[in-house]
């Protein structure tokens, strides 16, 4: 397929994407990986008049620590995070989620914060953004604002970004304390998304108990979503076989599970059920 007629422009700044986005308004698209807008186009899904590309902003690429945070840039790729020193010191759920995304060619040219803004409802970031409740910076015509995490995802395809916003930077607090992480992902043998993906993060007490568990799941709803029964269910518990048990139970309650030709909306829930249980069970093997 051939996509429609299109103007190209390669902004060099962030600042000039908001300004060509502002002047262009609904007629234009980001472009940052093109994993999701190239095949789309193709399909004259979407058949914007012109495409902004912002993968060559070299200022939106970055992996740091600063104030007790871990700041990413919006257009940090999948293999810079996978291939991190930083992040698989300090914070090893993200560099073992983008193992997960696509293959090789992929990881190098896709980007966090194009996959984020997409909100993909099978696709791997959200899962673990929400596990490690992180914040997300956008900005737009009237400046910088903070996104929670858990506010960000909206809906199916749908993020709480407003008309001329771009996503600049992902924040997540450092994790301390004895702390696990793990992502465990049911993969679709076709496409290679998440039927179910489970991103755990859980802190154990001076006692051997859970302090605090967040859990971020993708694959099951028409967006990824925090699983707070879980989370309640785990807090306070030793982390044995049967509380585990009891804690996953909860991992789709009150959700409205995707149906499709693959995987009934009852086996979706089944495995958010089982495959929580086995996030968890490895996100506490992996407390020291």
């Amino acid at each position: 397929m051939i996509p429609a007629q299109f103007d190209y422009i390669a902004a060099k700044s962030l600042d000039e994407a908001l300004s060509l986005l502002a002047r262009h308004k609904d007629d234009a698209k980001l472009l940052a990986g093109g994993h999701s807008l190239i095949p789309a186009m193709k399909l004259r899904l979407m058949q914007p008049s012109v495409l902004i590309d912002i993968s060559k902003i070299k200022d939106l690429s970055y992996i740091r620590e600063e104030g007790g945070q871990l700041r990413i840039g919006a257009m940090t790729t999948h293999y810079q995070i996978e291939s991190s020193d930083l992040l698989h010191r300090v914070c090893p759920l993200l560099p073992e989620t983008a193992t997960h995304l696509g293959d090789v060619q992929v990881r190098n040219r896709g980007t966090i914060g194009g996959s984020l803004v997409h909100a993909d409802p099978a696709a791997d970031w959200p899962a673990a953004i929400l596990a490690l409740d992180a914040e997300l910076v956008v900005k737009g015509p009237k400046g910088e604002r903070v996104i929670q995490s858990a506010d960000f995802f909206v809906d199916l395809l749908t993020t709480a970004l407003q008309p001329g916003e771009i996503l600049r930077e992902i924040r997540i607090a450092a994790p301390k304390g004895k702390f696990g992480q793990a992502y465990v992902k049911f993969r679709h043998p076709a496409s290679g998304f998440a039927v179910a993906g489970i991103a755990v993060n859980v802190v154990k007490d001076g006692a051997g108990k859970c302090e605090s568990a967040k859990i971020g799941i993708t694959g099951i709803a028409p967006k990824a979503y925090r699983a707070k029964g879980v989370e309640s269910a785990l807090k306070g518990s030793a982390f044995d076989e049967k509380s585990l048990h009891a804690a996953a139970a909860h991992a789709a309650d009150g959700v409205e599970a995707n149906a499709d030709l693959f995987a009934s909306g009852e086996y979706r829930k089944h495995l958010a059920v089982i495959y929580t249980r086995r996030a968890i069970e490895e996100a506490a093997s992996r407390i020291r």
